[in-house]
């Protein structure tokens, strides 16, 4: 059976752009959980295929969720998320 701890403290939900579009996320939590809770499971396109992409071993060993953040490539699995952070996935290598 699966219990919720009602005194659990949650972290406080913050506001980022992802491709211009709004998205509320907990404050901290990493980047690439955020995009996938929020239906974002695309990051990137590979190079030779043009396949899309997404996070994939979450824990910044293998560049799949590489994305720009606030104008810096970025691992977003990674990346704590912040509020007021701007994530560009168009265009994206």
């Amino acid at each position: 059976m699966i219990r919720s701890d009602p005194d659990a403290v949650r972290p406080p939900q913050v506001r980022f752009l992802v491709d211009g579009e709004m998205v509320t996320a907990p404050a901290g939590e990493p980047l690439a959980t955020a995009l996938a809770a929020a239906g974002y499971l695309g990051l990137r396109r590979s190079p030779r295929a043009q396949a899309p992409r997404g996070a994939f071993c979450f824990m910044g060993v293998c560049q799949e969720c590489a994305i720009h953040v606030d104008g810096v490539l970025r691992q977003a699995c990674m990346m704590p998320v912040r509020d007021g952070m701007i994530v560009e996935l168009r265009g994206v290598p």
